[in-house]
């Protein structure tokens, strides 16, 4: 055979991959795919308890599983009311009673998928469209057409207690009061496939339209399917996915009697605690396209579908439990199917029921085929959306996948809910894989240069899907879709008309005028917004003199711009650093996001990448979240993160027009300080980050003492009389008139502070891992040297203000690469940097990196003059996205010509009023307020058995054959 007949051959999905297109979700309270991706984000629980339009918890319930007919279990995930009208899908309004509600709500789903992927564009070609969906079972309205059709056991029963043929058929007529009716429309409501097909139907869709049912792999099998017809050319779309709206007391049955449902109520995929799964409703739906058509005609692309593996248990012990060398081979094709390496996949997206058997086996499958392709241990983080929304049967795949098609689409890792400890049947330490419990960035590998996500879904019957996806793009475009902090700023020529516009006008998109009133707010909800617009206006009201306020609710005011003078950047440096830095601003603002991403890439291959540090997996004990402190602390780690932070913030306020005046950084912060005036670009400044933080790590020598720090808040005079007696210790910042920093040897740290602490002074030691700015880093004023110089340093566009005494930077390169190596052992003189500063006219200090700590050393220098002190961080206790965009506001109220609209943000797509009749339809069939109607008249109104007068109690016994059941009289009945 030769080369080129063996290629054409290869048919693997990774030469002709798979674009998703368009997203559409209908799950458990969530009405569209933006509220679920806001649950899963959120890491909301959807569980609630069963509600009474579902069935009678009174009647079905039992906590004893052994009770026949009843359930163990009454909790679950229920999708939202959601307004239906049948007229838009040209349905008639008579026949909702005998369509079952799974077809009219996939209606709806699919319509809202087609508009998320741009249907209506020149591209779209509804001929060439097909539909294949994963739907389990026989819908439920079989229940009540079914229930008609058991009057004559009713009847049987009736007459069995000595009630009259008569009484027996008004009985058995009055039950069928309670159910849809048979007739020409019962046969396809009822019908799995017509799910799909009405949706063909209905939106005039001309390709192969079918469902599949695999069980709870249902999901998947149909994506299998419909690639099937993309690859084969047979269609140029396909909407794929999966519909179950089964949580009747019949599914509960199913459940309880397997048995699988929780005892306690609550669905805990991998913890140590978990009992049991729950069940919830849903409809989820992707549309699909060949990847170069997406391409070419310019479709949004969530991620990308690169490889489907799909296999059976074979014989096994039973038809329903789960088998490990099953699941391990739907594995391997999979991964052979995408031409990738099963460890280049960092999110996995288990099927994780809650079940302890399954779990153990699904993950010891998932272990054995990862760990055959590289020994790295707990990188790849695995979760389950069922444990926010329960078990959705059908959906479930759908769910799964949607879910990591906008994690992939986002750059995020989300969270699996209700783990407080992993399960320890589980060797996590010594696996490939954590639980992610808290959503979290997903910062480039560069290891892994492409983000991979995969997902299983298995079923009933031995059936078993992988599937494997990639992120599209870089994200640098994102527009997020889950809920962000927004800055709304008015401005107005006056304080009444201000309050007016804040009261009911919508946020201005361009900077105040200089004399004009201005208030900016930051809310991250609509509910948010309104509460602070009417504490806004009330307060323009109660205040209308007033120069300028802030209230502690984020609300910034002034009656004019203020004298900003000129304006500071100051970067933060080491100490500052904490675990997860910025994490919601990351999360929310792509410029940040691709600073952690350019930072991580500066580590390369070799050793733990920034990110496994900076963004560890999740903490569930105070031992390893010390740990993590600890490895955050060290130089190595320490200084890139916090550069990456303070530049994600830089870049991000330059793109709303921030422009500084001149830069200062503290010992760390002024290579961030060089970079964002110029002097170095991108690649070079996380190069050195890296390098700096290397070369000042300690050596790896044993006995080395890399030296401590100490913070002392006392007068420079005072500093001195304490450190008689301490020869060895030298002073290493002068921070504030008040706060000098000293350095030295461990032991001797520990002593000062001991030894001032005893003379009534104050001195607190530094959570950092050498004692910088003294000779116990002189080590690395040769390793970082040499990295300096292959580095340029050009002059700064405008000044950057040196540490070290008597430096400066200017054109000379070389001279810029002496002063930026020196700084390593010299004293830091910030206070007398911010001096200098306010000498030149510089009255506005923006605080870039983690924390606070600059911006409230300038307050301390500078004290009651005027001036303006910002931070952009609020350390790790904060909400870092709602931190900065609150000091955008405030800034721009100031008069900072910044922007305040949020490109990054995804605005919600126009709701379109409902036109005509609407039916609210929920996961339950719908009944017409006639029938039910017809029903309770019959209840109360309707035929009626009359109660016999009392017999005396001298009478004699009636003649046998004569009496009712019981020996009692015979009843006789009438109507009434």
């Amino acid at each position: 055979m030769n080369a080129s007949h063996a290629s054409d051959l290869d048919r693997r999905l990774a030469r002709d991959p798979i674009a998703i297109v368009g997203l559409s979700a209908l799950y458990p309270k969530s009405r569209d795919l933006r509220e679920f991706w806001a649950n899963v984000v959120s890491a909301a629980d959807c569980i609630e308890d069963v509600p009474a339009t579902h069935w009678d918890v009174s009647e079905h319930y039992d906590s004893d599983p052994s009770a026949p007919d009843k359930t163990y279990s009454k909790r679950g995930g229920f999708i939202p009311t959601v307004p239906f009208n049948p007229l838009e899908f040209g349905l008639p309004p008579n026949t909702l009673e005998v369509t079952d509600v799974l077809q009219l709500l996939s209606l709806v789903v699919a319509r809202d998928l087609l508009k998320d992927a741009g249907a209506d564009q020149d591209w779209y070609d509804a001929s060439r469209t097909g539909v294949v969906l994963g739907v389990t079972g026989a819908n439920q309205l079989t229940q009540p057409l079914s229930a008609r059709l058991q009057t004559p056991v009713l009847k049987e029963v009736v007459r069995s207690c000595g009630l009259t043929e008569r009484d027996a058929e008004e009985i058995a007529e009055k039950f069928k009061l309670a159910f849809a009716p048979w007739e020409e429309n019962s046969f396809p409501g009822m019908l799995g496939n017509v799910v799909a097909g009405r949706i063909a139907n209905r939106l005039d869709l001309g390709g192969t339209n079918m469902t599949i049912d695999a069980a709870c792999a249902s999901s998947l099998g149909a994506v299998k399917a419909a690639v099937s017809d993309l690859l084969e050319r047979r269609a140029d779309m396909m909407l794929v996915g999966g519909c179950d709206a089964e949580n009747t007391i019949f599914m509960y049955l199913c459940f309880s009697k397997t048995p699988a449902f929780s005892k306690s109520g609550l669905i805990r995929p991998f913890d140590a605690d978990a009992d049991g799964t729950l069940i919830g409703e849903g409809i989820g739906m992707l549309a699909l396209r060949r990847l170069s058509d997406a391409e070419r005609d310019g479709n949004r692309i969530y991620a990308v579908l690169r490889g489907i593996g799909s296999s059976s248990d074979g014989r096994f012990k039973s038809i329903y439990a789960p088998r490990k060398e099953g699941q391990m081979t739907a594995l391997r094709r999979a991964y052979e199917d995408a031409d990738v390496s099963p460890d280049s996949i960092e999110l996995f997206e288990a099927h994780g029921t809650g079940t302890a058997v399954g779990e153990a086996t699904e993950l010891s499958a998932l272990s054995a085929v990862v760990s055959e392709s590289g020994e790295e241990k707990q990188y790849a983080a695995v979760g389950s959306v069922k444990s926010q929304i329960g078990h959705t049967k059908a959906a479930a795949g759908a769910a799964g996948m949607i879910k990591l098609a906008l994690a992939l689409h986002h750059k995020l890792l989300p969270p699996t809910i209700n783990v407080e400890r992993p399960n320890p049947a589980i060797d996590w330490a010594n696996s490939p894989f954590y639980v992610s419990s808290r959503t979290r960035p997903w910062i480039r590998d560069p290891r892994r240069p492409r983000r991979r996500a995969a997902v299983s879904s298995f079923g009933f019957g031995g059936t078993n899907f992988h599937v494997v996806l990639e992120e599209h793009g870089d994200g640098d475009d994102l527009r997020v879709m889950f809920p962000v902090s927004r800055v709304h700023l008015w401005h107005e020529p006056d304080v009444d008309a201000l309050a007016r516009a804040v009261e009911g006008a919508e946020p201005r998109t361009t900077p105040a005028p200089a004399g004009h009133p201005r208030l900016a707010l930051v809310a991250r909800s609509d509910a948010e917004l309104a509460e602070l617009r009417a504490l806004a206006v009330a307060q323009l009201r109660a205040r209308p003199t007033a120069d300028a306020w802030s209230h502690p609710k984020g609300i910034h005011f002034r009656a004019a711009a203020a004298s900003t003078g000129k304006v500071a950047a100051l970067f933060a440096g080491q100490g500052t650093q904490y675990v997860e830095p910025g994490r919601t601003a990351v999360l929310a603002l792509p410029p940040l996001r691709a600073a952690f991403d350019a930072a991580n890439a500066a580590f390369g291959e070799d050793g733990l990448p920034l990110s496994r540090v900076a963004f560890p997996p999740p903490a569930f004990d105070e031992a390893t979240r010390t740990a993590q402190e600890g490895a955050l602390r060290r130089t190595e780690y320490a200084q890139p993160a916090i550069g990456a932070l303070a530049a994600g913030h830089y870049r991000y306020l330059t793109e709303l027009g921030f422009d500084a005046d001149g830069f200062l950084g503290h010992s760390f912060g002024e290579l961030a300080a060089l970079w964002a005036a110029g002097a170095l670009d991108d690649a070079t400044y996380f190069a050195l980050a890296r390098a700096r933080g290397a070369a000042m790590a300690p050596p790896a020598q044993s006995g080395f003492d890399p030296g401590a720090m100490a913070a002392v808040t006392a007068s420079p005079e005072r500093v001195e009389e304490l450190l008689a007696g301490f020869g060895e210790l030298v002073v290493c910042n002068r921070n504030a008139p008040d706060q000098i920093v000293v350095g030295g040897a461990t032991d001797a740290v520990e002593r000062f502070v001991a030894a001032a602490g005893e003379a009534g002074g104050r001195a607190l030691r530094l959570p950092v891992s050498a004692a910088f700015h003294t000779p116990f880093v002189g080590h690395a004023v040769e390793a970082f040297g040499r990295a300096v110089a292959d580095a340029e340093i050009r002059e700064p566009r405008r000044p950057v203000y040196a540490n070290s005494p008597g430096a400066a930077y200017g054109s000379d390169t070389e001279a810029n690469r002496r002063t930026l190596v020196d700084q390593l052992v010299k004293p830091v003189e910030f206070a007398e940097r911010v001096e200098e500063m306010y000498a030149a006219g510089f009255r506005t200090f923006v605080e870039f990196g983690p924390k606070n700590v600059l911006t409230k050393l300038v307050d301390r220098i500078l004290g009651e003059r005027e001036h303006f002190a910002v931070r952009l961080d609020p350390g790790s206790e904060g909400d870092a996205d709602l931190t900065l965009k609150r000091a955008v506001a405030e800034l721009a109220v100031l008069g900072l010509p910044l922007a305040t609209t949020d490109r990054y943000v995804a605005e919600p797509p126009a709701e379109e009023p409902v036109k005509g009749m609407t039916v609210p339809l929920n996961g339950i069939n719908h009944v017409p307020e006639a029938r039910r109607a017809a029903y309770r008249d019959a209840l109360e109104n309707g035929y009626r058995i009359e109660r016999p007068a009392t017999v005396p109690a001298a009478a004699a016994p009636a003649p046998v054959g004569t009496s009712g059941a019981g020996g009692t009289p015979a009843l006789t009945g009438s109507g009434t």
